[in-house]
């Protein structure tokens, strides 16, 4: 290590210990009397805050356009927990396909982890359900009806009076509303847009339960939006509790640069000081934030990564003609020694995990069968001998057909001459549906050299063979 560098090191620890520690003791969401602290934030502006403009724009556009579209006759996306039933990007999984979820949520997990040691929590500032939808929706419409924080600020210190009242009942009513739309949506996810309207056109009375389990859920929406707000981010969500686990001084988060900015002091037009920061104590950063914490403090559990303070503090920045970026997306390392972030063995080896883990997941999705077949002998039944010497053993088969297309079955004895005798109507497996059909197999008593002996069988359809199945064929031992 150079002079320049440990000089740069010691200039940037003496500048991070003049950094008040008080915040330690306390959170910005409770007061001093251990009650709910609300937080009021200022409205934000600036560019970053029109760029989540219309990244929310995208995002619900997607998130109330997708229940529309369909592929087939069937939706984009499904989740139908009851009917076991989920359709991702128009193809449709069952119970059978589990294996492909679980390694999906596993590559999901890595790319999280990866993605939060390189770059913080953008996620949960710009993507995140809560925080769209609480900072980009609902707070929209409480600076609408509300006023900016200091109007709301007088408007909770106001006795109740008919203006208050109707203020009040109307957030009420809207906040209700719009939970009870998104409520919907959600539904929407679960039974698909048509099985909504379905409902919707025949009435409550004939899904009395449904629509309860609905304004429970409309109820949880509005109780999250309306009073717990940003405790959902700080107390419930298990992402944020990660959050000191995966981040270290490489990680990019919004970051303060006290290299910069300490000692920070009130900006005087007089005789300046000339050993002052360029921080000039404004709170900007402070009056913007939805989780009430000063990020100066640097990297703290409350932080979502929203990027109102980086606005708010370029514009007090550009009013005094001091450069921007006093707070900005940095790592501690590249603020205390003034250098890019590299890549290192860390981030090698979740890239090497999270790019096998796709290519297993790609492999698995593009030689994913479309019919699933179970072959099992019928229990409590022997071989039987045929008036003409054959052996034959009783079997049930069960087919999941995976398509939207009726598909026609034929069954064939693989490793033996044999003969399926399928009892009843020939096997038609319905589109999206499972069918299950008893059958004979019929095998000369001289290819039955064991007890058990294994039998493949083949799944056709037309002449194409689909499937595979090994079981077992009973005989009479020797």
């Amino acid at each position: 290590m150079n002079n320049n560098t440990q000089e740069t090191l010691d200039l940037a620890e003496k500048k991070k210990v003049l950094i008040d520690q008080s915040f330690r003791d306390s959170v910005a969401t409770i007061s001093k009397e251990g009650k709910r602290n609300f937080i009021q934030p200022k409205k934000p502006r600036g560019r970053l805050h029109r760029m989540r403009k219309i990244a929310t724009l995208v995002y619900l556009t997607i998130f109330f356009g997708l229940p529309f579209i369909k592929v087939a006759g069937q939706p984009l996306f499904l989740f139908n927990v009851m009917e076991r039933k989920f359709i991702f990007f128009g193809q449709i999984f069952w119970p059978q396909d589990f294996f492909i979820f679980a390694i999906g949520f596993l590559t999901f997990m890595v790319f999280v982890i990866l993605f939060t040691v390189v770059f913080g929590r953008v996620w949960c500032g710009w993507a995140c359900p809560q925080t769209v939808f609480m900072e980009m929706v609902f707070r929209k419409i409480e600076y609408w009806i509300d006023g900016d924080s200091a109007e709301q600020r007088r408007l909770k210190e106001m006795p109740m009076n008919a203006m208050k009242l109707r203020k009040r009942a109307t957030k009420i009513t809207v906040f209700f509303a719009l939970s009870f739309l998104i409520a919907n949506f959600a539904l929407a996810y679960l039974v698909g847009m048509d099985g909504v309207l379905l409902m919707v056109s025949e009435g409550i009375a004939a899904h009395r339960g449904t629509f309860v389990s609905l304004l429970g859920f409309t109820t949880v929406f509005f109780f999250v939006f309306y009073w717990f707000r940003e405790q959902a981010c700080i107390v419930v969500c298990p992402y944020g509790r990660l959050q000191g686990v995966l981040l270290d001084r490489k990680s990019i988060v919004v970051a303060y640069d006290y290299v910069r900015g300490e000692p920070r002091g009130k900006l005087k037009k007089v005789a300046p000081v000339e050993d002052k920061g360029d921080c000039v104590d404004c709170f900007a950063c402070v009056s913007v934030c939805p989780t009430g914490i000063d990020i100066r403090n640097g990297t703290q559990l409350e932080c979502i990564n929203c990027t109102a303070c980086i606005d708010a503090c370029d514009a007090i920045m550009e009013r005094i003609n001091k450069p921007l970026g006093l707070i900005r997306l940095d790592s501690e390392e590249n603020i205390a020694q003034k250098r890019r972030t590299k890549f290192n063995w860390r981030l090698a080896g979740y890239s090497g995990v999270l790019t096998a883990l796709l290519g297993v997941l790609v492999f698995l999705l593009v030689s994913r069968d479309d019919v699933d077949a179970t072959v099992l002998r019928t229990s409590g039944q022997i071989f039987q001998t045929l008036p003409d010497g054959r052996l034959s053993n009783l079997y049930n088969i069960k087919l999941a057909n995976k398509t939207r297309k009726d598909l026609p079955m034929t069954l064939k004895v693989e490793n033996m001459k044999g003969e399926v005798a399928v009892i009843g109507k020939p096997i038609v497996v319905p589109g999206e549906s499972y069918f299950q059909a008893p059958f004979f197999v019929k095998v000369d008593k001289d290819q039955i050299t064991r007890r058990k002996t294994e039998l493949v069988i083949g799944v056709y359809e037309g002449s194409e063979k689909i499937k595979t199945v090994k079981t077992t064929f009973m005989g009479p031992g020797f």
